[in-house]
């Protein structure tokens, strides 16, 4: 990058702290967002009053919750474009998790709305709020090599780990990999945490234990204790899991591998948005586990 101007869309649980760390590691960020309230008390960040206003910026980063958001919020700034093209290079970042195939078709929209001066690059994360806060969330990059080694230096404000997955599609695809290994596991300690409490044993003991043995995982010790606690604040809604699923089993289809885990998790996460748990943290699974359960215990939806 020869500045270090960016745009920024999307000040939610995520998108406030990783802009916040942009700022604070000396890049000029100016965002939008739908609600004026995301720039309280964020520092260093300049507010635009509509997207389209960030069209002269080298990078615009999106984090929306999936892409029709982002191609509604972005559909004034392409506009724009196609009015006067943007600076050759200006790169599109797409940090939300999103279809592999979907990303694609937004690049040739932008492609095409900005007379080929403008790229989009996806770069979904992960490592949740608190990744997010600290900065070292895990960035999957899909795009050019030219493109990564432009972009490196400012996803590294925001992430600790930040690869080249391939192609753009590559990172969202890895993403959705991601999201299979965190959606499922979180289900498969939801269900263990479920039978041994209504088995008579400590949850936290069990999880102590496990976590010194092969079933110890990073997903045991973050979302362990909300498990254990049934405390359902939400960190990001649960309901994101079942569409971040959705793109595991289109991906699947489309190379024909099986994913039976990812199908009977799409199952259990659908099961858990009917009832009416979605906007609540991913630990809310043992919630709907709970409520699937054929005798009563103490378990209640109270968080």
């Amino acid at each position: 990058m020869t500045s270090k101007r960016v745009g920024f869309v999307g000040l939610g649980l995520m998108g406030a702290p990783m802009a916040s760390n942009i700022a604070i590691a000396g890049w000029d960020v100016t965002a939008w967002n739908r609600s004026g309230a995301a720039f309280e008390g964020l520092s260093g960040v300049r507010r635009a009053a509509a997207v389209a206003e960030l069209r002269d910026e080298d990078t615009i980063i999106f984090m929306l919750p999936d892409l029709p958001f982002i191609e509604e919020a972005a559909a004034d700034l392409l506009e724009s474009w196609r009015n006067k093209a943007p600076r050759p290079g200006t790169a599109v970042v797409v940090m939300s998790s999103v279809s592999p195939t979907a990303v694609q078709l937004f690049g040739d929209t932008v492609h095409e709305a900005s007379g080929g001066n403008a790229a989009v690059v996806d770069a979904p994360v992960s490592g949740g709020t608190a990744g997010a806060h600290s900065g070292s969330l895990a960035i999957m990059v899909g795009g050019t090599q030219s493109q990564f080694e432009a972009l490196k230096p400012l996803l590294e404000t925001m992430g600790t780990t930040v690869r080249r997955m391939g192609p753009l599609g590559s990172g969202s695809l890895a993403k959705a990999c991601n999201q299979l290994i965190v959606g499922t596991t979180t289900a498969a300690l939801a269900e263990a945490a479920e039978l041994a409490e209504r088995s008579g044993m400590d949850v936290r003991a069990l999880f102590e234990v496990l976590s010194g043995g092969l079933a110890g995982s990073r997903v045991l010790e973050n979302v362990g204790p909300r498990l254990a606690a049934k405390d359902y604040a939400p960190t990001g809604p649960a309901k994101f899991m079942h569409k971040d699923l959705g793109f595991v089993l289109t991906s699947a289809q489309a190379v024909g591998s099986a994913v039976p885990m990812a199908s009977a998790a799409i199952d259990l996460y659908a099961e858990l948005k009917r009832q009416g748990l979605g906007d609540q943290d991913l630990a809310v699974v043992r919630q709907a586990i709970a409520n699937l359960s054929l005798s009563p215990a103490a378990t209640s939806n109270s968080n």
